[in-house]
């Protein structure tokens, strides 16, 4: 049938009782599934794996901050690799490296899991954490920042005293309201004050 029409015959299920062929133009056909592969790739995530560095005895501030990247990373669908790294004599207490390696977990359980535990490597701890499904992720460092891109400078939400300056009363202006001399000329658009006494002609 397939000479008949001038055409190919292609078997496009080999698995199946009995196997299945199409009667097809093979040129077409082959075009067809290439064009398939390239948009499905296309459309396909790529994901990356994004690495922070943890030091025992981290301070706070730069912890919060690491931990804040992680779950930006993870939000964005990245997996993460966690090195915690052991200087000199740390190497003495490596249960410390491992304690905060738990936290890690434990901080970040919202967003990800751990594709394995802790493990020392060298003079390092490593960790590997995977993205949770898009719907259960839940961030608990800073919730309300979504996208933020400079988590450095200063929490997302915390108030700024210096934004709201220009809401404030000038009391420089003021300062002599109360020894009954005028304001300087064009000093705040007012006409001077009833009691000022006239100059004589």
């Amino acid at each position: 049938m397939a000479k008949e029409r001038g055409m190919d015959l292609v078997e496009v299920s080999a698995s199946a009782d009995p196997p299945v062929c199409k009667i097809v133009d093979y040129g077409k056909y082959k075009y067809i599934q290439e064009k398939h592969k390239k948009e499905a790739h296309k459309h396909a995530k790529h994901t990356k794996v994004k690495e922070l560095k943890f030091r025992i005895g981290i301070d706070p501030h730069d912890y919060s901050i690491k931990i804040t990247h992680a779950e930006d990373f993870l939000a964005e669908g990245h997996k993460v690799r966690i090195q915690l790294q052991f200087r000199g004599r740390q190497m003495a207490h490596q249960e410390l490296g491992f304690e905060l390696a738990k936290r890690i977990k434990a901080d970040i359980a919202t967003m990800g899991h751990a594709d394995m535990e802790p493990k020392m490597a060298g003079r390092n701890i490593n960790m590997q954490i995977s993205p949770l499904p898009e719907r259960q992720r839940v961030r608990k460092y800073r919730p309300e920042l979504k996208g933020v891109t400079d988590p450095v400078n200063r929490h997302v939400g915390q108030h700024d005293p210096r934004e709201n300056r220009h809401d404030e009363p000038d009391h420089d202006d003021h300062e002599d309201d109360h020894d009954g001399t005028a304001p300087a000329a064009g000093g705040n658009g007012t006409e001077p004050p009833a009691t000022t006494t006239p100059a004589e002609s």
